[in-house]
């Protein structure tokens, strides 16, 4: 697999008052779909609260490339593009892809895992996160850190 891919639609709420997409639109729907990608993979929102684990955000950066308005035809392209082999850091990122492939947006952002209890980062991580972030497809630039 080379990417999880969803077609996203938006929203009238999605656009600005230059009827284009607007910035933060982006993030939120990059956000949904980590955790869509995540409950595929095993990795639900009940294993986490249970195991006393989630993801967290330390950079989260969109560069804009092509404009988006509110009939396109976009397809969010998600793989991992950096992560430790224990998997306790990584980087993951979402293409906005036009019908015919046309590169529109780009957002990645750096992650680890955070113990929610502690409220530090967890160590070791967790068997299930390693897991499910070893089958996410991994992008062409790939790096292990």
């Amino acid at each position: 697999m080379a990417s999880f891919i969803k077609e996203i639609s938006f929203r009238w709420s999605d656009l600005d008052p230059n009827f284009h997409v607007r910035h933060s639109a982006y993030y939120d729907f990059g956000a949904q779909h980590r955790i869509e990608i995540l409950e595929e993979l095993g990795l639900t929102l009940k294993v986490m609260q249970t195991q006393g684990f989630g993801p967290v955000l330390f950079r989260e950066e969109c560069i804009f490339r092509k404009e988006l308005k509110l009939s396109d035809k976009i397809f969010l392209h998600t793989k991992t593009s950096k992560m430790k082999p224990d998997a306790s850091r990584w980087s993951i990122i979402h293409e906005f892809r036009r019908e015919d492939d046309t590169l529109c947006a780009v957002i990645t952002v750096d992650g680890a895992w955070m113990d929610t209890k502690l409220r530090k980062l967890a160590s070791p991580t967790p068997e299930i996160a390693i897991e499910a972030l070893s089958i996410f497809p991994k992008s062409d630039d790939f790096v292990g850190l």
